[in-house]
Formats: C-alpha cells, sequence, structure tokens
C-alpha cells in the first residue's frame, strides 16, 4: 500500500470510565484519495470510528493520524454527512451549502471579500447534483433525496481532503438511494478526496468503496478487508452481475457469521 492518509494504530476506545469498550485493538490505512466503508452489526463502533477520525472524540488508547499528524481536536480538512441532512430550516439551499465557510477557516477570514467566488462555487456543486435553481429554496420545500444532495454539497465546499459519511442515504427509498450513491460517485472520482463511508447497505459498500472493511461485534475491531475490484465507473446494470452479488453475498455471509459469534 501507498503512504497512509489515515492511520489507525492499536486504537482502543471507551466512552466513560466504568463502561465496556467501544472499539478494541483497531487497526486501519488508508490512502489518500481512497473510497473505504466500513461495515458490521449495529452497535460495533463504526460511528464511533468517524468520530475518532474527525478528532471529535479522543482515542482512550493508541494513534489517529490524518495526513501525518496525530489527530488533537476537531479536523479543518474534514467534511461530514448524517443520515438526517441536518439542513437549518431558516436558510436557503444556498445558505445552508454556505454555512461551513463561516465557521472554517480561512474562509471564515475571506467570504465576506470573497462572497461572489465562494457562491459560484456552491452554485457549481449544486448543479452537479441538479439542484442548480433550487438554491433559494428552503429545506421543507426539498424532497428528502435533494434535502442529502444540498447536505453533500455542504460538506463539500470547504473543499476537504477527507469526507466522512455516517449512513447518508440510510432514511431514503432504494431508488433515490441508488441515484446518489451515483451523485456521490461521480463528485468522488471528479475531486478523489478520501472517503469513509459507514454504511448498513452491504450493496452500498459493494457499489461505491475501493476497499472494504467488516467490523465485529461490539467491542469493535476490524475483522477482514476486502480489494474491491469492480471496475470504475460504476452504474446500476453493474449491480444485476454475478461479480457484484458475489460480493455482497460474501459480505453478507461473514455478517451473519459475526451477529452469531
Amino acid at each position: 500500500m501507498t503512504h497512509a492518509f489515515v492511520e489507525l494504530d492499536r486504537v482502543r476506545l471507551r466512552y466513560q470510565e466504568g463502561e465496556g469498550l467501544a472499539l478494541e485493538q483497531t487497526d486501519m490505512k488508508i490512502a489518500k484519495g481512497e473510497f473505504i466503508a466500513v461495515v458490521g452489526p449495529s452497535g460495533c463502533g463504526k460511528s464511533s470510528l468517524l468520530k475518532l477520525v474527525s478528532g471529535l472524540m479522543p482515542a482512550s488508547e493508541g494513534t489517529v493520524i490524518v495526513d501525518d499528524h496525530e489527530v488533537a481536536g476537531p479536523l479543518k480538512i474534514c467534511g461530514m454527512a448524517f443520515q438526517n441532512s441536518t439542513l437549518l430550516p431558516w436558510r436557503t439551499t444556498l445558505a445552508n451549502v454556505l454555512l461551513p465557510l463561516e465557521i472554517v477557516q480561512p474562509h471564515r477570514s475571506q467570504l465576506r471579500s470573497q462572497r461572489k467566488k465562494y457562491e459560484e462555487r456552491a452554485k457549481h456543486l449544486l448543479e452537479t447534483v441538479n439542484l442548480l435553481g433550487f438554491e433559494n429554496k428552503y429545506p421543507w420545500e426539498l424532497s428528502g433525496g435533494m434535502q442529502q444532495r444540498a447536505n453533500l454539497c455542504r460538506a463539500l465546499i470547504h473543499e476537504p481532503d477527507l469526507l466522512l459519511l455516517d449512513e447518508p442515504f440510510g432514511a431514503l427509498d432504494a431508488f433515490t438511494r441508488e441515484e446518489l450513491w451515483d451523485t456521490l460517485q461521480k463528485l468522488w472520482m471528479e475531486n478523489r478526496f478520501t472517503v469513509i463511508l459507514v454504511t448498513h447497505d452491504l450493496r452500498e459498500a459493494a457499489y461505491l468503496a475501493d476497499t472494504i472493511y467488516v467490523m465485529s461485534n461490539r467491542p469493535g475491531r476490524i475483522l477482514m478487508r476486502y480489494e474491491n475490484t469492480l471496475p470504475r465507473p460504476r452504474n446500476q446494470d453493474m449491480t444485476f452481475q454475478p461479480e457484484f452479488g458475489d460480493l455482497v453475498h460474501e459480505l453478507k455471509g461473514h455478517i451473519r457469521t459475526v451477529r452469531a459469534a
């Protein structure tokens, strides 16, 4: 493997003294520009992994390194999107997308003087996800899929090197979810940021990721690592091919084994 952009070395996580471990002896190396997915049973620590990498929570033991620096607090180079879009209802789509620029330096200091440039960047992102023309709409005027498209734009507006996704499409219907797989793949192939996707959807992991990690029951640790050799760009027709089905079936078998353990 090439030089790791994200590395977890013998990481343990305990939320409070006296509680059991959420993560135990977790090791992971992710190359810059790689798209990885993490799957496993509910409660195994997948979301906790994202908190450690983003710097929202410190490891109890071990080391978390991102871009050659040990993580010691929230990362500026990180964008995040969750299952619920969390768009602010009193802000338009454009204003919601621009929100991180009001918080993250150096953009915060430059936003007033370079607002036109930032708005053009936001509109380009909205156009990429087929939302141009909806920039003045409020969240309650958008469908769930449209809200999640705007959510992705907001996570990417400050051009992060690392994108963390926690079940971003889990609340959507199957058709909309698959449309957004293509949207995310397109954004990633254009920009090649590093992605860590946490998902319960094994088809989603097989469709989007270069590498798929399978986690154990709590306390979570990495049990298996799969190299996904399906060619890119991927399309919906590929999901009906034997190679795709075999990968999903194999992942499902390992998850069942983990749950039974």
